[in-house]
């Protein structure tokens, strides 16, 4: 700003007819004939600029600042997007975090370090582990004896319980004759990893082309976790007529599922009257998942009151804890079985059941209708 006093806030303007000397004003050529006032006009002007380029500062650095929070923003839903991924590939065994095999050797390594296996233990395991991985047959030592269940062990604990439930059904189907010539290239139970290359061959058959892409084409050497949609390719692919049924929510205001039930009890009931108090039938085992966990129904209990009850076995229960039940039945150990509507608490849960032998006709048609595969929905 000018000192007061300055000459230089305004030219002198010729005087006017009254001979009273003028000033012009250097910046809008307003006339003063005071100088001092014309002083503080020309400071207002310079004031006025100061503040207009203070605020046009101003709202170039609001406008950086909205645009670095939204580069900030951009960067922190990539990243969240990433770890959501990353937690997805883990959560389901897709991270690359290794495999059956490795597993079961790190777990082995793990309880001889803490006392728990003998040192020739772990070594005569990871000898049967190899041999049952180059013949491609499960080695039986998750087998429980004198039933068809098949628990999880050290190299598939918290990813295999889809592979078990498996194990459980093409055990119980190799005793069935309706199957047996069905399966006879199959009549040992096979390992996990041989599973994987089963589901595999499924793909590559052209079965479920959408699922097969969500693992990327590929099961082996992964610990991939494996659903309702897999074991009906493999199944399919094996020349087993089977169907997914999705139970997509509740039926039950309290919402409890007792159209599962109902479709249950309706599988397993026979043509023929029977006042017997436990009936046999020759359907197989139905396959049963909801999220997170897959277990394999082997009957139902229909009671006096009419209410129901699944029997079922579950790969997350031990062999030690399925022999208290096989020695002698009480109330402590059915409850290892049984699960009543108030005991299945998810809100979604798929069935795969099957019912029969298919034709080459009737697998073709199968293979092609999978391209375009939707689960059947109970309402």
């Amino acid at each position: 700003m000018f000192p007061r006093g300055s000459s230089s806030a305004g030219a002198p303007v010729p005087a006017c007819d009254n001979d009273q000397e003028s000033y012009e004003c250097p910046l809008c050529h307003l006339v003063c004939t005071d100088y001092p006032v014309l002083q503080e006009h020309v400071e207002l002007h310079l004031e006025e600029s100061s503040f207009l380029e203070a605020r046009n500062l101003s709202d170039v650095d609001l406008a950086q600042r909205i645009q670095n929070e939204e580069v900030r923003q951009q960067k922190e839903a990539a990243r969240q997007e990433r770890e959501d991924f990353q937690k997805l590939q883990r959560q389901y065994g897709l991270d690359g975090s290794g495999d059956y095999k490795q597993q079961l050797l790190k777990n082995m390594e793990k309880e001889v370090a803490q006392g728990r296996m003998q040192p020739s233990e772990y070594h005569k395991r990871k000898a049967d582990m190899m041999e049952s991985l180059a013949f491609g047959i499960d080695d039986g030592k998750t087998r429980t004896s004198g039933a068809d269940h098949f628990h999880c062990s050290l190299g598939d604990r918290g990813w295999g319980c889809g592979y078990r439930n498996f194990q459980i059904l093409l055990s119980s189907l190799l005793k069935n004759r309706i199957y047996q010539d069905c399966l006879k290239d199959h009549l040992s139970i096979p390992c996990i990893p041989k599973i994987q290359l089963l589901i595999e061959n499924s793909w590559k058959e052209g079965f479920d082309p959408q699922g097969a892409s969500h693992f990327d084409n590929r099961l082996q050497g992964t610990k991939a976790w494996i659903g309702a949609c897999e074991i009906y390719s493999l199944l399919t692919s094996l020349s087993l007529k089977c169907q997914i049924i999705d139970f997509h929510q509740p039926t039950d205001p309290s919402g409890k599922h007792p159209r599962l039930f109902e479709w249950v009890l309706n599988y397993y009931k026979t043509d023929k009257e029977n006042t017997a108090k436990v009936v046999f039938t020759s359907k197989p085992p139905i396959y049963l998942q909801h999220q997170g966990h897959s277990r394999t129904i082997i009957g139902i209990e229909e009671r006096k009151n009419k209410s129901l009850c699944l029997l079922i076995l579950d790969p997350g229960c031990t062999s030690q804890e399925m022999q208290k039940l096989l020695k002698g039945v009480d109330s402590k150990s059915l409850k290892l079985l049984q699960r009543f509507v108030t005991g299945l608490k998810h809100k979604q849960y798929q069935v795969v059941a099957i019912d029969g032998v298919l034709s080459a006709e009737e697998k073709a048609a199968r293979r092609q209708a999978s391209q375009l595969f939707v689960a059947q929905r109970i309402p």
